[in-house]
């Protein structure tokens, strides 16, 4: 997302469902805005199988403005399924949800584009109920529950939100269209809230103004979807659905990542080697970089833009902590970093990486005399199965390879150790037998808690660890 001149574009989401008498109106107003902050704006109305004739006023509405782009669903399917149709057609910066009624002012959005121009939001909330120079007092039942259903998402969320089921949510398109959308009705107010926390988006709340309507007008809302969204709440704060299927597999991985437990053991393992100018290549969504800083200096880097975007706002308030694309075989992303870091860390990512041997002669250019590449991979040719081939595993090491590997590039083997043995027999049955290609969220449960109990037996186990984890050193040069 590219702020030009302190001004972004705009895609407007408007699902519609019999709202004939509203919905020109709606929209007039809202294709009217003009503001400095909103460099574009296209408006993408869904019509979710209205039957008043709804569908007829946005076809003609849509030939007299080339903003205004409609489309229909053969069936009544809800709101979040109208949404998440609209969302498929977004092309601008943000994304905001606009409801077809006249409830809300499209004269509040640009400041809900603020908080994106002049602090790097991910996401920005309309409040309802925020301190505002005047606001129209509403009913006092609605504001209750409404109050009490955000109470419950704070405490579960950990968020301080005033109004979770706002209409006016703003949010980065490319974040938006990153998180799987299940809901198909009022739910999605409440699944995208707890995605976008559980993602760790910076969110912030904006006042703005509330026009409500009563039911005998039309409001659609009933006290059966607070229920609802109750149990939506307590739905999604135990299930980790938090990354639409992309190329860079991030939903496989986001699974292994949410592991909390078991990557602070990985952590504890590879921490007696990292000095304070760290390079990590591969960070994720900072895993492991939250245990491992403050440093003095550490560049955390990825090549998915998902993981970026979280890192670099991660990465707010960190002046150690910078983010970067960093490509492991390209020497050119590595050129100017020579010789500025004492330890490099590459976890999880040379048995992706299509040439290693180059990416390891990189790591060498970036590192300083003495200073120290920590790998960690996975172990044992003959337990290469589906697992590997869904999460894109060129290969399973050996120490003899993976020693070749680092000797050939220049670096002394100071350790090699197992990691992981305890895992070895899920993976293979997995794997090998009922040649499954993606990890059971029970089994990662089952694994989570008894992580107690797994580390302490873990060495204790005949066999080889499920990783390898090797420690090479760039010697200092010969003196003459």
């Amino acid at each position: 997302m590219e702020v030009v001149g302190g001004a972004l574009s705009l895609s407007v989401l408007v699902p519609v469902y019999n709202e004939r008498y509203l919905v020109g109106a709606s929209l007039r107003r809202l294709l009217s805005l003009l503001h400095p902050s909103i460099s574009a704006m296209e408006v993408i109305a869904v019509d979710d199988c209205s039957t008043d004739g709804s569908w007829d006023v946005l076809q003609r509405m849509a030939a007299d403005d080339h903003r205004l782009h409609v489309y229909r669903h053969d069936r009544n399917r809800g709101k979040g399924a109208a949404v998440r149709t609209a969302l498929g057609h977004a092309q601008m910066d943000v994304c905001v949800v606009h409801d077809a009624d006249m409830e809300y002012n499209p004269l509040d959005i640009p400041a809900l584009i603020r908080p994106f121009v002049e602090e790097g939001a991910d996401a920005a909330f309309g409040s309802r109920y925020m301190s505002a120079p005047y606001r129209r007092t509403l009913m006092h039942r609605h504001t209750l529950i409404n109050k009490g259903l955000t109470g419950i998402s704070n405490w579960l969320t950990d968020l301080s939100l005033t109004d979770l089921e706002t209409c006016y949510k703003a949010i980065n398109t490319r974040l938006l269209k990153s998180i799987p959308i299940r809901s198909n009705d009022f739910r999605f107010e409440v699944e995208i809230t707890f995605k976008l926390a559980k993602r760790r988006a910076r969110i912030f709340e904006v006042p703005i103004r509330y026009s409500p309507r009563s039911y005998d007008e039309g409001k659609k809302i009933r006290a059966r979807d607070g229920l609802l969204a109750v149990a939506s709440m307590l739905k999604y704060s135990m299930v980790d659905d938090l990354y639409a299927a992309d190329e860079y597999g991030s939903h496989i991985l986001a699974s292994l990542q949410g592991a909390r437990r078991f990557n602070k053991w990985m952590g504890d393992a590879l921490r007696p080697h990292v000095g304070d100018r760290v390079l990590e290549i591969g960070a994720g969504i900072g895993t492991l970089t939250a245990q491992f800083i403050p440093r003095e200096c550490y560049f955390a880097t990825d090549i998915n833009p998902h993981y970026l975007h979280y890192l670099r706002s991660y990465a707010a308030g960190k002046p150690y902590l910078q983010v970067a694309k960093l490509d492991a075989t390209q020497f050119e992303d590595f050129a100017p970093l020579a010789a500025m870091f004492d330890t490099v860390l590459m976890v999880n990512v040379l048995e992706h990486v299509p040439d290693p041997q180059a990416a390891l002669a990189n790591i060498h250019h970036v590192l300083a005399p003495g200073g120290r590449v920590v790998l960690l991979v996975p172990q044992h040719p003959r337990l290469y199965n589906t697992l590997d081939d869904a999460l894109e595993h060129r290969e399973r090491y050996t120490t003899e390879v993976l020693t070749g590997s680092l000797e050939k590039a220049g670096f002394h083997v100071d350790s090699l150790r197992d990691f992981n043995r305890f895992s070895v027999p899920g993976w293979f049955v997995n794997g090998n037998i009922l040649r499954r290609r993606s990890f059971s969220k029970v089994q990662l449960k089952v694994l989570e808690l008894g992580m107690p109990v797994v580390r302490r037996v873990d060495r204790m186990l005949p066999w080889g660890g499920l990783s390898l984890i090797a420690v090479g050193v760039k010697p200092a040069p010969t003196a003459r």
